[in-house]
């Protein structure tokens, strides 16, 4: 039980062996991406995207604004996306990103794989990602550089796992695992230790190591992670192939998960979450929810200390 849930320096010390931090996956191939004033040219293995309604058309079409710098550059994309001016703002952006400016390149990509404001291109979103993890590998973990570096590096898990369709992207497992483990042990992303604790679950890029997926599983869990609250808990519920069996703690991991669920797109938590509160005994269900008060407190303590004088 210790093993699984109170040893980090364990983990910790598997990934940092010899005091040294993973080193960062080999550089990403791919294509360069477009400056402002040079259009791209569609070719054979290019994604096809439709443009979607109300949104810039090929933006790299445009001409090109003479930006005195990034830090110009970004100025003008607030102001112009503040006025509503999709097309201004998308080309700041672009000006900013084509100068190494990581937050632009990062907005950038996600805007394209979320098609916010821009027809969604993933090939595009992920040569902008791909840059980013190339470039800024060592950023500071903790630190907002940080952050967003280890997000870029949890979406190209995401492209590598699944592929782009139409594109020279395509699914490839073994990279995915180390775009998630890398995200997951160097930036504690924990979007990265959920989708790395997938992928032992299942065997993925990696040997399947149930004791390894419950680690980071619960890693991720202890971040706030809903969809991996509720992973873990359903581990514990069910025991077995090295994790222990914990009914109580299971119930409230699991409750915890609820509690942070997003309704429509995590319904599943949910579902997961009646239906094992439903199937467990009056005395595991109410020592569960004791466990989960005593989170509760213990997380508002940490966050507002003792006013008292």
């Amino acid at each position: 039980m210790l093993l699984l849930l109170g040893a980090p320096q364990a983990l910790r010390a598997q990934d940092f062996a010899n005091g040294q931090p993973p080193l960062p996956p080999r550089p990403i191939p791919g294509i360069a991406l477009p400056e402002p004033d040079s259009p791209h040219a569609a070719g054979p293995d290019d994604a096809i995207v439709a443009p979607t309604p109300k949104t810039p058309t090929a933006h790299s079409a445009l001409p090109l604004v003479p930006f005195s710098s990034a830090r110009d550059a970004l100025r003008a994309w607030m102001r112009d996306s503040s006025a509503g001016d999709q097309v201004g703002a998308v080309r700041a952006l672009e000006y900013a990103a084509s100068q190494g400016h990581l937050t632009a390149q990062y907005k950038l990509g996600r805007m394209y794989a979320g098609g916010d404001g821009v027809p969604t291109n993933d090939l595009k979103a992920f040569e902008y990602f791909s840059k980013i993890a190339d470039e800024n590998a060592d950023a500071a973990p903790g630190t907002a550089a940080g952050r967003m570096v280890g997000s870029a590096f949890v979406a190209l898990g995401s492209y590598f796992a699944d592929g782009i369709k139409g594109s020279y992207v395509k699914p490839n497992p073994d990279r995915a695992f180390d775009m998630f483990h890398y995200a997951a042990s160097y930036f504690g992303d924990p979007d990265g230790q959920y989708n790395l604790a997938r992928l032992y679950m299942k065997g993925q890029g990696t040997t399947r190591d149930a004791r390894q997926a419950a680690r980071w599983m619960k890693l991720a869990a202890e971040k706030g992670h809903a969809p991996a609250r509720a992973a873990f808990g359903e581990m514990l519920l069910r025991g077995g192939e090295g994790v222990p069996r914990h009914p109580v703690l299971g119930l409230m991991w699991l409750a915890m998960a609820r509690e942070g669920a997003d309704p429509v797109r995590e319904a599943w938590i949910i579902e997961r979450h009646d239906a094992a509160f439903a199937a467990a005994s009056a005395a595991d269900r109410s020592a569960a929810m004791a466990l989960v008060e005593r989170q509760q407190l213990a997380t508002a303590g940490t966050a507002r200390p003792d006013s008292q004088h």
